[in-house]
């Protein structure tokens, strides 16, 4: 089990690049309204329940998260995408 506050994984979610919730969907077998769900979607006509559960409090008050697949596959994401960054400020101030 995992805490985190509800604005830090808003925080990670809007950091993610544009097919990430498919992305994760498609590398964990699950729909897509599922991964929603994890980062605070309610579509659960669709998607399920993910082990999330809720508390009041600051920054959005605290999650706390029972199964941390989606949110490391999130994460990995992220950090693919600073070493991709990275790789391409590098090569840019060679070029300079």
């Amino acid at each position: 089990m995992r805490t985190i506050t509800f604005n830090e994984l808003r925080k990670i979610k809007d950091s993610l690049p544009s097919g990430s919730m498919h992305r994760i969907a498609d590398e964990l077998g699950l729909n897509v309204s599922t991964v929603r769900n994890f980062f605070g979607g309610r579509n659960f006509k669709e998607g399920k329940s993910v082990g999330i559960h809720y508390e009041p409090g600051p920054d959005g008050g605290l999650v706390m998260i029972d199964d941390t697949t989606v949110l490391e596959r999130a994460l990995r994401i992220l950090d693919e995408v600073n070493n991709e960054m990275q790789k391409k400020e590098a090569t840019e101030s060679t070029q300079v």
